[in-house]
């Protein structure tokens, strides 16, 4: 069971995909709201697989992607982005994350972007 780490400022969208990701067999590491807290959360709970949402207060998750690659150059993470920031998604791949999702999420979208990146 792989275990996720959910970074998003917004709850509603955390709630989202931890109800997506629990009804099809993934364990939530935990949850966060921004970059800061995703480089302390993946350090001390070392998940599978992060989602990362890309706009966010403090840290965005370009950034986080970034720092938390330095910490773990293997680490997996999928980006989050709302419509229309798809410069910012190529930037956050070049900046190491596996695959991105689009709110408003689609289940099978997320499925497939997870089980893709952790088999990676």
């Amino acid at each position: 069971m792989p275990k996720v780490l959910i970074v998003d400022d917004a709850a509603f969208m955390r709630m989202m995909l931890k109800d997506i990701l629990m009804k099809n067999g993934y364990e939530i590491a935990g949850e966060v709201s921004n970059g800061v807290e995703a480089i302390a959360a993946y350090k001390e709970m070392t998940p599978d697989i992060v989602t990362m949402d890309i706009t966010m207060p403090e840290m965005d998750g370009i950034t986080a992607v970034k720092e938390i690659k330095k910490i773990d150059p293997n680490a997996k993470i999928v980006m989050v982005s709302a419509m229309g920031q798809q410069a910012l998604v190529i930037e956050a791949i070049k900046a190491g994350a596996l695959d991105f999702i689009v709110k408003p999420f689609q289940p099978d979208r997320v499925l497939d972007a997870l089980s893709k990146a952790l088999s990676q």
